[in-house]
């Protein structure tokens, strides 16, 4: 473990960083951060309120954090890297937790391997659908960077021509799936998450209100209720 409390696992010769809380017994419940961000950005109440029922995981993306800065950020790489990481710790089916950018990484995934997800939740996520007009890459902020930028010229690149499987994979996804929007106040329609939720099989929208793009550092307790209520139901 190192100075910082994350540890590490190495999977198709990518070191990826993590952190661990909780209890030894339940279904692992996996924390994937949003862009820029890393698995510390987790840290709180819903970490404190899973953790007494679950062992969770937070790891750094690839590019992020603690975790390898590889220059090759296809999302097909960060869905490798989520099945690697579950292979590393012996975690057979997991519930998915997702925020933004992570989220795309939870939901490709559940639609690839369905059997290894148990539950998922989406906060703020987007439909990966082309955009128009098409996004331009920001330039990068001057000085040392938490993350390597080149993810976000991928990402973009990405967002703007995303493989029309995805959208239609959406089908595929078998787990109980829930939405969280931020509302008004987020920049993503939240049109997209309905149509979402109508195309993945057994799904639906929470909505909640003035939170923005990020539910869950605004409305912490509003969202940890959301995500415990949708867990514990039968």
């Amino acid at each position: 473990m190192s100075e910082n409390g994350t540890r590490t696992v190495v999977t198709d010769g990518v070191t990826l960083a993590y952190r661990a809380w909780g209890a030894g017994t339940g279904v692992p419940v996996v924390l994937l951060h949003c862009l820029g961000e890393d698995g510390e950005d987790w840290r709180g109440p819903l970490v404190s309120a899973l953790g007494g029922e679950h062992p969770v995981y937070a790891p750094d993306l690839r590019g992020h954090g603690g975790s390898d800065r590889t220059g090759c950020y296809a999302m097909a790489n960060f869905v490798a890297d989520l099945r690697g990481f579950l292979d590393a710790l012996g975690i057979g089916r997991a519930i998915l937790v997702g925020h933004s950018f992570g989220s795309v990484v939870a939901y490709l995934f559940a639609a690839e391997h369905p059997k290894r997800v148990d539950r998922l939740v989406l906060e703020e996520t987007g439909a990966m659908r082309p955009l128009v007009p098409p996004r331009e890459v920001p330039e990068a902020p001057g000085g040392a960077q938490l993350f390597d930028w080149e993810v976000t010229a991928q990402w973009v690149a990405q967002r703007n021509e995303p493989d029309p499987a995805w959208w239609e994979r959406l089908t595929s996804i078998t787990a109980p799936t829930l939405l969280v929007g931020g509302g008004e106040r987020s920049h993503l329609p939240q049109e997209d998450l309905r149509e979402m939720a109508e195309r993945i099989p057994d799904a639906r929208v929470v909505t909640i209100e003035g939170a923005g793009h990020l539910v869950h550092e605004a409305r912490p307790m509003e969202f940890t209720r959301a995500v415990l209520d949708f867990l514990t139901e039968t």
